[in-house]
């Protein structure tokens, strides 16, 4: 383990928002490579929200005022930076019971140095590109959360210097990375979603992942068993048409790019949405035979690659240890479903769909594909840099260390959603019989998202995990 770094405060500005929220944005410089930190420092961002204690209008704060003990949301993804503070379910409660919460952007998302083209692609060759890009896995996300919890805390007493994260989907693989690293650092931990398949390989988590998919097509043809012909008469339509279909961004509208919508599937509201899409591009057809840019809009805001480009280019390096490469997992596992995903093995140009249009078309869900770096602008330059992540074995250190979570002593709570389509339950029993004390709530009335679509209901199930006892 190379040496524990204190992040250096570059600047810190507070305001005061309605509600009495006090919001602080904060940047922090830490190494780019907390390997080699002589090769250079990166800037990172986080807003903090308090609710400082009430006073009599004209009166001063007391000298000594209570230090309210951080609580970190890390957002899921990877790709995404920080949600705003105010608008998130977690705010209010921990607020409420007397966290101040720190909402961090990882590094390459968000304010922190976000990865975008231009940026990767000044790295240099192929080479360079992959040895950039492999510094913003959650190693070093955990690295600079560890940074920055020193600089915020140092001159407090020392009981109070821990602090509690609270991670949801890839921000619970992140926790999980904290608790193998530098559990030092923690008071206790909260997951949603984010029980990371940590005994899997990436072939075998997509195949986990793929079955589950499947069901959620099956739930959306039972609810909307007439767009079984509207999808297929769309996916006609762009193979069959002479010209590429041009995105008002610059991207193409593919069958790939269509299925790929599917990702949605998994939260609360997510059927809906991609339906409402179908209705929106079927009308556009029945009407005028092309599809409107207000529909091209519609489509291209649905799956965030162009604007969040980490979440394709590193996505399966999430599942990679030492001597582990992804080799496009996804792409791989299809095929052992390919009466369902068949689609997946050609590119756009080459597919070709049955004369009489009879076949259903199941959509993927999230899941990264090569042909993905055809179709979104932002990743066409770094197709390149994607295949050799996907052949990259040389990863310098496993995401996990699973002797430290066997032994682990800080108090960890977790909700765990039965019919999740993102983490598989399997997958995520096995990681919590492997964390000791860990305590999870399990549950099949929620999706993936229930922590925006259903927040209070989501925190109340954490918080009676560690606070109710079971005799």
């Amino acid at each position: 383990m190379d040496p524990v770094w204190t992040a250096r405060l570059v600047s810190s500005r507070s305001h005061i928002h309605p509600g009495g929220f006090h919001v602080t944005e904060l940047f922090f410089e830490v190494p780019l490579n907390y390997a080699r930190p002589g090769d250079g420092t990166i800037r990172l961002f986080a807003r903090s929200i308090s609710r400082p204690e009430k006073t009599i209008p004209g009166l001063s704060k007391p000298a000594d005022e209570p230090i309210k003990p951080y609580l970190v949301y890390l957002e899921g993804g990877p790709g995404f930076g920080g949600p705003e503070p105010r608008s998130h379910p977690v705010s209010n409660r921990a607020l409420d019971a007397g966290y101040t919460v720190l909402y961090v952007d990882y590094r390459g998302t968000g304010m922190s140095n976000p990865i975008h083209t231009d940026l990767v692609l000044k790295q240099g060759d192929v080479n360079q590109q992959v040895e950039y890009l492999k510094l913003f896995r959650a190693n070093s996300i955990v690295r600079d959360l560890e940074a920055i919890r020193l600089c915020l805390t140092e001159s407090w007493k020392p009981e109070y210097q821990t602090w509690s994260i609270f991670g949801q989907s890839f921000g619970g693989f992140v926790c999980l990375s904290y608790l193998s690293k530098y559990p030092q650092g923690l008071r206790e931990v909260f997951m949603t979603g984010g029980l990371a398949p940590v005994e899997r390989q990436p072939l075998e988590v997509y195949s986990a992942l793929y079955r589950k998919v499947i069901q959620r097509n099956e739930a959306y043809y039972s609810k909307y068993p007439e767009d079984e012909a509207n999808v297929a008469r769309i996916a006609s339509y762009l193979t069959t048409n002479e010209a590429d279909i041009l995105l008002p961004g610059g991207g193409t509208f593919t069958v790939h790019r269509l299925l790929g919508l599917g990702m949605a599937f998994g939260g609360h509201g997510g059927l809906d949405t991609v339906h409402n899409l179908v209705v929106k591009l079927i009308s556009d057809l029945d009407q005028f035979n092309y599809f409107t840019t207000p529909t091209l809009m519609a489509l291209e805001r649905e799956v965030p690659f162009d604007s969040n480009p980490v979440y394709a280019i590193l996505h399966e390096s999430i599942y990679c240890s030492r001597g582990v490469a992804s080799n496009w997992a996804a792409l791989n596992a299809a095929r052992k479903f390919e009466n369902f995903f068949f689609w997946t093995q050609s590119d756009h140009s080459q597919l070709s769909l049955p004369v009489d249009g009879m076949v259903r078309f199941y959509f993927s869900g999230e899941m990264v594909f090569p042909q993905f770096f055809d179709t979104y602008p932002t990743l066409r330059p770094l197709k390149p840099a994607a295949e050799a992540l996907a052949r990259y074995s040389q990863w310098e250190e496993d995401l996990y260390d699973e002797e430290q979570l066997r032994r682990n002593e800080v108090p960890v709570y977790a909700v765990s959603y039965i019919d999740d389509m993102y983490v598989d339950i399997g997958a995520a029993r096995e990681t919590a019989a492997l964390v000791k004390g860990i305590k999870v709530h399990e549950t099949n009335q929620l999706h993936h998202n229930a922590i925006r679509a259903k927040g209070d209901e989501v925190l109340g199930m954490l918080f009676k995990l560690r606070d109710d006892t079971l005799d």
